[in-house]
């Protein structure tokens, strides 16, 4: 069962777990670089590029949508934060990189944790019929509880 949690984060502020999480990666963490990997730790949504922008700019004027945009996919490659590639139109990122599986709600457009779904475990670097995958993504797509309830309530009334 998925349970994210963060390494040595007992006691610890937000911002020293992602500077933890960033050096444990491999990747310097710039005062931008530590502001965009808590708001991944701290908001479960798992925000698009825009998303992460809108939610810094009060904090960080300066910051640009081609800061935000760059440094999601470095941690993308780092195995810092996962990006989840819905459709040519959709990308978000995760700040969570241990398996689990996503649901999509095509009517509300969320991308949900599905923390009862057993993910696959991926072992470093594993070769499939001469293919080496290093990383694995699984998710649902359908409508949500939420959407699904409120269609019932619509239809109903």
């Amino acid at each position: 069962m998925y349970l994210c949690t963060f390494k040595n984060s007992t006691n610890m502020t937000s911002e020293n777990k992602a500077y933890n999480k960033l050096i444990e990666a491999g990747v310097h963490p710039s005062a931008q670089r530590l502001a965009i990997m808590e708001f991944l730790m701290e908001n479960h949504t798992h925000p698009t590029v825009e998303d992460v922008y809108k939610g810094l700019c009060p904090k960080i004027p300066t910051l640009s949508r081609t800061t935000v945009y760059n440094t999601l996919r470095l941690f993308s490659e780092h195995q810092a934060a996962q990006m989840i590639t819905i459709d040519e139109h959709r990308v978000c990122y995760d700040g969570c990189v241990e398996p689990h599986v996503h649901f999509y709600c095509k009517k509300c457009k969320r991308v949900i944790d599905m923390p009862e779904e057993e993910a696959p475990k991926l072992v470093q670097n594993r070769n499939i019929h001469g293919n080496i995958v290093d990383e694995i993504q699984l998710y649902y797509k359908g409508i949500c509880t939420e959407c699904a309830q409120k269609e019932i309530t619509e239809h109903s009334n």
